[in-house]
């Protein structure tokens, strides 16, 4: 992260990168997103089932490739797919991925972890509703110190294909992340409050902001379906931010951490003790 980078996300609490991905890392990454979609779409109201530890959502869990999906392919809905990283090899590329990994070390000041691990795939129709920003604090904050920037939960979305007006961008309320006040517009539709700028991207681009800023999704206007890679991280003592498993231990397959480099495994804090017998890593902060 540069000066003028640093300067800009403490400004208005995000940042467009642009390129980001190879081209081969998107065409891979598009590939895998394509294949567990299919999946996950034909699972998505089988059991076994699991309501979130918020109560808000219930998902389906494929406790054999380690994810959970919720949702619905059908207009104006979406399909959530957490804990990706279980699925399939071809996400490792997102682990500890070193142009990532140079914007986060510069904004989590102690050492970060992944906490969040998401596929959202939007359909024609759909909206994000808009959500957070103001002085929310707790988990979510956003501060600068002696340091300079510490954030709490920041989250990297990934894009594998164009994203216009049309299409259900990414979008923003800029400096929100500083607000001393409780957005005071009812409801939660994106296209209605004003202030909302929307993002356009190409594909191999990402979106780098701190879970202060209100942020949401614009309607996807157009015919075309939405796919994106949220990886989310925190300081080490954050738990998993996923909805499926809030506030539990971060979840990867055995056979996904045995995979993963000593310094992949760094980025996952909490693991079963038979995990840390069969390999012997130490996980402390």
């Amino acid at each position: 992260m540069n000066e003028i980078e640093r300067y800009e996300f403490d400004r208005v609490g995000y940042l467009s990168v642009p390129d980001i991905l190879t081209d081969e890392q998107v065409r891979s990454l598009a590939a895998a997103i394509d294949a567990l979609e299919e999946e996950a779409v034909a699972r998505a109201a089988a059991a076994p089932r699991r309501k979130s530890p918020t109560g808000l959502l219930e998902y389906h869990h494929n406790a054999e490739k380690g994810y959970y999906v919720t949702g619905t392919r059908e207009h104006g809905n979406t399909i959530i797919i957490e804990d990706f990283f279980n699925a399939d090899p071809a996400f490792d590329v997102l682990v500890n991925h070193a142009p990532t990994m140079s914007y986060i070390h510069a904004i989590v000041q102690e050492r970060a972890t992944i906490n969040n691990s998401e596929i959202r795939i939007r359909y024609p129709g759909n909206q994000t509703g808009t959500h957070m920003g103001g002085p929310i604090g707790g988990k979510h904050r956003y501060g600068y110190n002696h340091k300079g920037i510490n954030s709490m939960m920041v989250r990297m979305v990934y894009f594998v294909h164009d994203v216009g007006p049309e299409d259900g961008p990414f979008c923003v309320v800029p400096a929100t992340h500083k607000s001393n006040m409780v957005s005071p517009y009812e409801g939660r539709n994106p296209d209605k409050e004003p202030g909302m700028i929307g993002l356009p991207v190409k594909a191999g681009d990402a979106i780098l902001f701190t879970e202060n800023l209100r942020h949401g999704g614009f309607t996807n206007r157009s015919g075309k379906t939405r796919k994106t890679v949220h990886v989310g991280y925190g300081p080490f003592w954050m738990k998993s931010q996923n909805i499926a498993t809030m506030d539990e231990d971060q979840y990867l397959l055995p056979d996904t951490y045995a995979r993963y480099s000593p310094e992949q495994r760094q980025l996952f804090r909490a693991w079963p003790n038979t995990l840390e017998r069969e390999f012997g890593d130490n996980q402390k902060g």
